[in-house]
């Protein structure tokens, strides 16, 4: 059954053939690269809000496994009215145009749609350029132009882009409920829900290889934020009793989230996909320390010392569980019992 009432010809006979590059061209506003590259702009440069930024950063990492889920629970095929044949544009723009309008997998709902609803709608609540209304009306203007291209491009039925912004909206209003409920830590909340979306992402899709990458850059991305607020935490403290706790707490969280990512990585072979995911994530995590320790000569400080001494605890930690260290530890413990039992039998005679 069609999920489509007919959109495709009156729609694509409203755009000349000439202009279908720039169709092509306006619908990677919300392609996966540029979202990224927003994302992580206004992460590394909006340094006075970089709560606010991790909080988008990890919706986005959320919206991501989120859409992969639906596509993968429906499974329904896209519908194939491409906008102009390729072979009738000049020769020199048909790899640009197969690169930006042509797409394959799922079509429902529109992956384009939901995520440009996630990212721009929470730029525009959380970014301080213009005034709020005119934030949201431009969000409203991306998400409606993305749209729009998706239908005439052909690679979407109407009902998938509109179920994309609404799927985009309902999972922004919960997230901004669960993060309002924490308003202490923003971050950490909208990390947390990015872990838990893309576990259940890892599941629905079969253990694909985009669910792996995606849950070990969660886990990356929330292990390298509570670095970034265990930084926070102890340099706002008077005494260096009161660091304690934060180091404790925060300390104990970014290792839970970086255990599995370092296991993935010595445990199994180099290139295989959890590997892969293990060193996406471990890379994540430096993308969200890296800007906030080379903004302070104290952090840089902390965290050269950190992870020194984080070092030589591994390397510790790895000779200690040598088979060959077991073995020598074995033969020396058995070798002192045995002159210990020499010694009491001695004092017994």
């Amino acid at each position: 059954m069609s999920r489509g009432i007919g959109e495709f010809e009156p729609i694509q006979e409203l755009i000349p053939e000439w202009a279908a590059i720039i169709v092509a061209l306006v619908t990677q506003l919300g392609d996966v690269w540029f979202l990224a590259a927003i994302v992580g702009a206004v992460y590394w440069f909006h340094a006075k809000k970089r709560e606010d930024a991790a909080v988008i950063v990890g919706l986005t990492l959320a919206g991501l496994s989120l859409i992969s889920a639906l596509k993968h629970a429906f499974a329904l095929p896209r519908p194939g009215q491409p906008l102009v044949a390729i072979e009738t544009l000049p020769w020199l723009i048909q790899p640009l145009y197969e690169e930006t309008a042509m797409a394959s997998g799922y079509g429902f709902p529109s992956g384009h749609a939901l995520m440009t609803t996630i990212v721009y709608v929470s730029l525009a609540r959380r970014l301080s350029i213009g005034t709020p209304r005119r934030r949201l009306v431009g969000a409203t203007t991306i998400v409606a132009a993305v749209c729009f291209s998706r239908v005439a491009l052909g690679v979407h039925y109407l009902v998938d882009v509109l179920a994309g912004v609404g799927a985009g909206l309902a999972f922004l209003l919960v997230a901004e409920r669960l993060i309002a409920r924490y308003p202490t830590e923003p971050g950490t909340v909208a990390l947390s829900l990015a872990i838990a979306v893309s576990a259940s992402n890892l599941v629905v899709s079969g253990v694909g290889p985009d669910a792996v990458l995606l849950l070990g850059a969660s886990l990356g991305a929330f292990g390298g934020w509570q670095l970034v607020r265990l930084g926070g935490d102890v340099f706002a403290v008077d005494r260096p009793s009161q660091a304690v706790r934060p180091l404790l707490v925060r300390g104990a969280v970014a290792s839970a989230a970086f255990a599995p990512l370092v296991a993935a990585l010595e445990y199994l072979p180099l290139f295989s996909l959890p590997a892969r995911g293990g060193a996406f994530g471990l890379a994540f995590a430096a993308f969200l320390t890296i800007p906030v320790v080379n903004r302070s000569e104290r952090a840089s400080r902390t965290w050269a010392a950190l992870v020194f001494w984080l070092t030589m605890a591994a390397i510790g930690i790895r000779r200690l569980l040598r088979p060959s260290t077991a073995r020598r530890g074995y033969v020396t413990g058995r070798r002192y019992v045995v002159e210990l039992r020499r010694w009491i039998r001695a004092q017994q005679s």
